[in-house]
């Protein structure tokens, strides 16, 4: 794991914090498919927060981004894996999503990526292979067994 590296709840405090991160990390790409509305991002923000899914993901006590863990059926989702610009390309995002399946069950874990998003290299060094897509969105899994452990998300 990344030095310094901590995941904990959001709060809250976190909340207008984590939705500008998450308009700044989409936004380009969320206007090139003609999908960007603010007040749906924070629609969406707000569910995932108010569901307790969303963890912070704070490097030498300053926050970096954040995370968002749910149980599927028969996997685990990841959602909302966003990170400062001035984070990214140093192994933090690897580092958060390590942290965040750590202890996880050992189920199938998929993510959903904005189509053409630069996004997509990341996740498939992650192990992530693309399946399909639905609407906008590439969907990815990573199989069980390549990652996370035997507790619960």
């Amino acid at each position: 794991m990344t030095p310094g590296i901590v995941l904990r709840p959001a709060g809250e405090e976190d909340f207008e914090p984590l939705l500008d991160l998450s308009v700044r990390v989409l936004r380009a790409d969320l206007e090139r498919l003609d999908r960007f509305m603010l007040s749906r991002r924070r629609g969406r923000m707000r569910a995932v927060f108010d569901a307790g899914e969303l963890r912070v993901v704070e490097q030498d006590g300053q926050r970096a981004g954040c995370i968002g863990l749910a149980r599927g059926a028969d996997h685990l989702v990841l959602h909302s894996v966003y990170l400062e610009p001035a984070f990214q390309g140093r192994g933090l995002g690897a580092a958060a999503v390590a942290a965040a399946l750590d202890g996880a069950p050992g189920l199938p874990i998929r993510i959903e990526v904005l189509r053409e998003s630069a996004a997509h290299r990341f996740w498939e060094r992650l192990g992530f292979l693309r399946l399909g897509e639905r609407g906008v969105d590439w969907l990815y899994e990573r199989p069980a067994g390549l990652g996370g452990g035997s507790g619960s998300p």
